[in-house]
């Protein structure tokens, strides 16, 4: 029995091109957010950590490097909005809790857009003259942490609860007994549904 499935996973053969939404099962606005949500966190954690040891020489290695992951996190953050504004735009109808939920991460993350800019000028007009942040820089970095694990719960809700820009929902034959892999695009997986019925996990 095969252990290991790689093909269909790495293929764009068979995929929709959408333009800026990425390609039908490999949308590019859900990886895109993954290094800014890390990236916020990860500063507000060095941030921290430079306000206890502000008196500790590593102190500003650690102010500087969440400066740096600060930056980082904004530059990609700005494709993730585009990305993210065309799926809103495409996908998501006016009226639908969908659209309510998609609003609200989108809100939320122009909110964290818009304080982890100030953060950053606020950094860089202090960057050589402190070794650790300011009262308000740490603040804004920690509300910007926060803020961003929540725009990223409803994100994850349009996803994991809504089916978001899921291509496979429901019954496929990926879950039914077979050696045979089903690649992006293979309408002919459908007859494997008539095939023996999926092994059932047990909670």
């Amino acid at each position: 029995m095969r252990k290991f499935s790689i093909r269909p996973t790495l293929t764009l053969r068979g995929r929709t091109f959408k333009g800026l939404r990425g390609w039908s099962g490999k949308p590019a606005h859900p990886p895109l957010t993954d290094f800014p949500i890390a990236a916020y966190v990860l500063a507000a954690v060095f941030d921290v950590i430079a306000t206890l040891g502000q008196d500790e020489s590593w102190a500003r290695g650690f102010f500087r490097a969440g400066t740096y992951v600060f930056i980082g996190g904004a530059a990609v953050s700005v494709l993730a909005a585009l990305t993210g504004f065309w799926d809103w735009l495409r996908s998501t109808e006016k009226g639908t809790q969908a659209r309510r939920t998609a609003n609200t991460h989108a809100w939320t993350m122009i909110a964290v857009t818009v304080l982890a800019l100030l953060d950053i000028a606020l950094r860089v007009n202090v960057y050589d003259s402190r070794s650790y942040p300011t009262v308000a820089i740490l603040v804004i970095s920690i509300v910007v942490a926060v803020l961003v694990a929540v725009g990223a719960a409803f994100g994850g809700t349009l996803v994991f609860d809504y089916g978001f820009n899921v291509e496979t929902a429901g019954d496929s034959a990926v879950w039914h007994r077979s050696e045979t892999d089903v690649l992006p695009g293979d309408h002919g997986a459908d007859a494997a549904l008539a095939d023996p019925p999926p092994v059932a996990f047990k909670e």
